[in-house]
Formats: structure tokens, C-alpha cells, sequence
């Protein structure tokens, strides 16, 4: 059972991010974040009981910050410019350090093998939800003029998945101009001709 903590959280909190950001979660040791954290094994074991227990509460800082880093940037109100600076943003995120830190969602996922704690997969699966949903209202609330021929729903399901996609070829590539294009074009697909006639134009 978690006891007391006799440390500051928050930068507990975000030191061991840090770690589990650069190894993954499944690689990620204890013995790892007791160093980085600067905070002993037994303290940390004693604060959330298990590596599962701090991981899920370093996520659900992560999900904080990154939902709200997003919600700021659909909050355009024109929404190719809103859906680019949610996409400028997650680039920006996923290629910050050296070398380049990647997505934290999907090192996660794919870090534990066949098999990923359900606990874990709850909360990705979670994370991944809000994000479609908050793509899912965003798109029905635009212009309809802005709009191409695919529903907001399926719309949203299509850049959820070329976010995952997106992480693959920036790991593959590590070329942040060719991410950005390939940005523009899966927005030209989804939206208005008339939208992509405007930014060609340009």
C-alpha cells in the first residue's frame, strides 16, 4: 500500500517522465528512476507501490499537459490552421532532444511485446479517445465551407490513425520537413477543395 511522500511529487513526477519517455515503460528499471528522481528505491516503492503505479501517474500528468497543448491549438478558428498547429506541436513534441525522444504513447504500446498490462492499455486506449473525440468536435464545428466529403467522425478516425503512422516515419526518417508535408497533404485529402485551391495558391 502507497505510504506518505516525503518529496516534492511534481518533479518527481516529471523526472521519472523523462525516463520512462527516453526507455519506455517496459524497459524503464526502478533501480533507473530511484536515480533520476533522486528519490531511494524503497521511498518510491513505499510512495505508489509498483513501477505500474508510478507509470500511470506520470501518464496521466502527460495526458494533462498534451490535452491541453491540444485543445489550445484546435482552438483556431479556422480549422486547416487548427489542425496544423495540433500537428506542429506533436512533430515539435516527438522530435524534441537528442537524440529525438519519439512518442511516449506509442513507445509504450509497442515497448512490452505481445503483451502490454491492462491497466496500461486502458489508458492509452483513453488517451487515444479523447484525443478522437476532441478531433471528432472540432471538425463538426467548423465552417462547412472547410469541409471535404468524409463525416467528422470518420475524419477524426483517419487523423488518430495517421498520428500513429506519423510517429513510424519520424523514427524511421527523423526528416521533420517531410512529416509537415505529409501533414498538408493528408489535409488537402480531408478537407474543402476549395481549402487546398486557397493554401496552393498562396
Amino acid at each position: 500500500m502507497a505510504g506518505v511522500r516525503q518529496f516534492d511529487e511534481d518533479a518527481v513526477l516529471d523526472k521519472a517522465l523523462v525516463v520512462f519517455w527516453q526507455r519506455g515503460y517496459a524497459d524503464a528499471t526502478m533501480q533507473e528512476l530511484a536515480a533520476a528522481t533522486g528519490v531511494q528505491r524503497g521511498s518510491l516503492y513505499n510512495a505508489y507501490g509498483d513501477k505500474e503505479t508510478l507509470f500511470l501517474r506520470v501518464f496521466d500528468r502527460y495526458r494533462n499537459r498534451f490535452l491541453g497543448e491540444a485543445r489550445r491549438a484546435l482552438a483556431h478558428p479556422d480549422l486547416r490552421n487548427a489542425l496544423t498547429g495540433f500537428f506542429d506541436y506533436l512533430i515539435a513534441s516527438m522530435t524534441l532532444g537528442t537524440p529525438r525522444r519519439g512518442c511516449l504513447s506509442t513507445k509504450t504500446a509497442l515497448g512490452g511485446g505481445n503483451c502490454i498490462d491492462p491497466a496500461i492499455r486502458k489508458t492509452l486506449a483513453g488517451l487515444i479517445d479523447e484525443q478522437e473525440q476532441m478531433f471528432r468536435d472540432r471538425i463538426a464545428a467548423a465552417d462547412p465551407a472547410e469541409l471535404g466529403h468524409v463525416p467528422p467522425a470518420q475524419a477524426a478516425q483517419v487523423l488518430i490513425t495517421f498520428m500513429r503512422g506519423l510517429v513510424v516515419i519520424e523514427r524511421i526518417y527523423q526528416d521533420t520537413d517531410r512529416l509537415r508535408e505529409s501533414v498538408q497533404s493528408l489535409l488537402d485529402a480531408l478537407l474543402a477543395p476549395r481549402a487546398a485551391a486557397a493554401r496552393a495558391a498562396a
